[in-house]
Parts: C-alpha cells; sequence; structure tokens
C-alpha cells in the first residue's frame, strides 16, 4: 500500500486524494461499480463507488446486515485559480484567485505551491474529467519588512492582492500553454485549478516522531480509513466513506450534505436484499477529522481538564451543543471497542469560551440516522500550509479503524448498544 508520506504528498486535491485512493483499492482487490449502473455486490465482497472523481465510497461486505461506516474529507483550504487569471505588473505575471475554505494565509507566503486540480476535455463528444498538476513550482511573495515596520505586530491580508502567486518574471503565462500541452489532441475547455502547497513531508523531533506536511488534515483521516478497511475482517458491512467540499460547508452533490452515502448504502441492502431502516438501527458512524492538540507555546488556548496530547492517541470529541456527534452512548462503545483491541485514546473540548468547527458527522448524521461518535488525530497548525503531527497517532488512527471495522453492533430500543 502507497506509504502515509506519498499519499500527502500526491493528494494535492481531493481529485488526486481519491484518484490515489482508486488506485490503492484495486491494488487490493477492489471492484468498482458506478451511479449509473447496476449495483450487484456479494457477501464476502469489496467494492467502490466514486462520484465527481473528488469522493468516494468503498465498502466490504460481512454477514450481519448493518452498516460500520468512517467518514472523512479530501479538501484542504487552499485558494482556487479564478477564470481568466492572468495579471501583468510590469514583467511579472500573477493569478487572480479566491480562497478555498478558511486557510491560515500568511503560511502560504514564501514557500513552495505548486498549481494542481481538474482538467476538462473534450473530443466534440465526451467531456472527460482529469487530474492536473502543474509541472513547475511558484511562490506567493511577501512584502518586504522595509515597506512595512510593523509587519511583526500583526498584519490582515487581502486575498485580492497579497495571494497571488507568483508564475514569471519574463511576461510569459505558462499556465495557458501547459493547459493546452495537458489536454493533448483533444481541446481543454474548462478546469478547477487550485494553488496549493508543495511542500513535501518529513520527519522532526530527536526521535523522528513527529511529522510535518500539508494536507495532515484531513488526509491523514482517509489514509487511516483506506487501511484499515483494507486490513479488517468485516462481521457486517464496512464503508469508507471520503467527501470533498468539508472547508467550504459540504453542501455540494460529492460532499457529506448530499446524499451520496445515503444513496450507496440504500442501494446496497437493495441489492442484498435487506430492509435499509433495519440495519440503520444497527449501524454505527465514526466521523474522522483532526483534533487540536495542545500547542507547546499556548497551553492556555486548550480545555483546562481534557489536554489532548500529540502521541495521545485518538481523541473521542465532545461538544454540548453538538457541532461533534458524540454522546455518551457512542462514546463509551467506542472507547470499549478501541480498549479490548489496545488503541490508545483521549478525550477533546473545546474551551468554553471558544468557538468549536463543525465537521462531517452531524451533516452526514442528518441524511443517515445511526449512532455516531467523532473523532480525530491530535495536531498542531490545523489549516496551515504546514501542518504537525506525531507518526505514533497514526499508527493508533489505523489500529482503530481496524478494530471498529472488525465488530458488529446491535441495539435495542432504550439505546443500549451491544458489542459482536
Amino acid at each position: 500500500m502507497m506509504t502515509l508520506f506519498d499519499f500527502l504528498d500526491k493528494s494535492l486535491t481531493a481529485y488526486h486524494a481519491v484518484e490515489n485512493a482508486t488506485a490503492i483499492l484495486k491494488e487490493n482487490g477492489f471492484e468498482e461499480l458506478k451511479e449509473n449502473e447496476s449495483f450487484a455486490p456479494v457477501k464476502g465482497g469489496k467494492y467502490f463507488v466514486r462520484r465527481n472523481g473528488s469522493a468516494l465510497i468503498a465498502f466490504r461486505t460481512g454477514e450481519k446486515n448493518s452498516f460500520n461506516i468512517v467518514a472523512s474529507h479530501a479538501d484542504s483550504p487552499c485558494f482556487k485559480i479564478k477564470a481568466s487569471p492572468a495579471m501583468t505588473t510590469g514583467n511579472t505575471v500573477k493569478l487572480n484567485v479566491e480562497r478555498y475554505g478558511g486557510g491560515l494565509n500568511y503560511t502560504f507566503l514564501d514557500r513552495p505551491v505548486t498549481i494542481a486540480g481538474r482538467v476538462v476535455v473534450t473530443d466534440g463528444k465526451t467531456y472527460e474529467n482529469k487530474a492536473f498538476t502543474s509541472a513547475k513550482t511558484f511562490v506567493i511573495p511577501s512584502v518586504a519588512i522595509h515597506f512595512n515596520r510593523a509587519a511583526n505586530d500583526g498584519i490582515k491580508l487581502n486575498p485580492q492582492t497579497d495571494m497571488c502567486p507568483l508564475i514569471s518574471a519574463i511576461g510569459e503565462n505558462g499556465l495557458e500553454k501547459e493547459l493546452a500541452e495537458f489536454a493533448g489532441d483533444k481541446t481543454f475547455v474548462d478546469a478547477d485549478l487550485f494553488v496549493v502547497p508543495a511542500q513535501k513531508p518529513f520527519k522532526a523531533g530527536y526521535s523522528d516522531e513527529l511529522f510535518c506536511s500539508p494536507r495532515i488534515d484531513n488526509l491523514t483521516s482517509a489514509y487511516c480509513s483506506l487501511a484499515g478497511l483494507i486490513k479488517s475482517t468485516p462481521k457486517a458491512i464496512d464503508v469508507c466513506f471520503i467527501a470533498d467540499n468539508e472547508e467550504v460547508g459540504s453542501q455540494t452533490r460529492q460532499g457529506a450534505g448530499a446524499d451520496f452515502l445515503q444513496s450507496v448504502t440504500k442501494r446496497i441492502s437493495l441489492s442484498l436484499g435487506f430492509d435499509f431502516r433495519t440495519a440503520l438501527a444497527d449501524s454505527f458512524m465514526v466521523s474522522f477529522d483532526n483534533a487540536h492538540a495542545v500547542h507547546p507555546n499556548h497551553p492556555e488556548l486548550s480545555d483546562p481538564t481534557n489536554k489532548t496530547v500529540l502521541g495521545g492517541g485518538i481523541a473521542i470529541k465532545r461538544h454540548a451543543n453538538f457541532n461533534y456527534t458524540t454522546d455518551a452512548v457512542s462514546s463509551a462503545v467506542i472507547k470499549g471497542v478501541w480498549k479490548n483491541a489496545g488503541v490508545k485514546y483521549q478525550d477533546f473540548y473545546m474551551r468554553s469560551d471558544l468557538p468549536c468547527g463543525g465537521t462531517l458527522g452531524a451533516i452526514s448524521s442528518s441524511h443517515l440516522s445511526v449512532l455516531s461518535v467523532d473523532v480525530g488525530l491530535p495536531q498542531l497548525a490545523m489549516h496551515s500550509a504546514c501542518q504537525t503531527a506525531c507518526l505514533s497517532d497514526v499508527d493508533e488512527g489505523i489500529n482503530g479503524v481496524t478494530a471498529f471495522y472488525s465488530v458488529a453492533f446491535s441495539s435495542d430500543g432504550d439505546g443500549s448498544i451491544t458489542v459482536k
């Protein structure tokens, strides 16, 4: 299987992540199904379905007719390139961009970036989506301190003027040429292109226990989900859902707010001949999206009694107003599964005086009414162009998903859950 570092490095956008996930699944004997064709899965089979080239559902069928679902996402904050993007200042050419998601803008300055996404080409009849990565590296230059002596006191960056990547100092719009060459004997029509960090993952710390990379949030969760699905021996129907557009609200046909997960699970039930609603009553979803570790320079930003630490294992995320779906039952059950499997875990809460972000769990649960828990790997610098996490936590993530996928659940009317 592709290494974590390769997955982080090569999955520059959700399109690339799904392309890489597809290669991993095919390598491990999974068969592709298509939404516009009939489903015919069999017990013991391994399958996957793609939507839009940027979202994917893979599943394995065990004996019990219920669903063990792990939901993650493949998109990350970055900058999306607008149409007709080239802008010139003297002999320099820069690109017109807009923010995608809520990234830490200043972390994108003065570091290698590239252009990646999907390109649509046509032969006049068929419009084909193809993942694209520029062969070149670019930079978003900052303003020297000599022009802003107060820069170290904090600056506000304007995405329209400050975040435009520099692509040429000789007046050349190379992107236009590169896209035409990429289309080959077909015609370039349109594209969804992004300016993304080109930093390669690297280890850090005296014992190489840390790693730093773009897109740790949330490609590590997607990677753990795939690895766990491949390693597990399913008792129920194990489902790996990798969504797109979580960073911008999930309200797209390939996002968690669409019917993709509901549609695929319902079609599985129809194909295998069991009642969908009955199956949901015994189903369980793990929403897998990273959590904030205690920052070594700012421990005061974390909850005073629930310290989520690097190397402490998977964080189980709680919130009183259910920005996270975890409740006492789902928390107790997943803790029991992981304790029996020897998987390390810890609790995560935001400070009560800080706002709490949402994840896939609450959105997916509104379409698929199942018991759910929100979890994530602890990390630093979430939404930065380069983030930090602990390698041992990735191992715990893989083992945690494997353990979850290797059991089945039964419920009764009073909310009690039995693990089998």
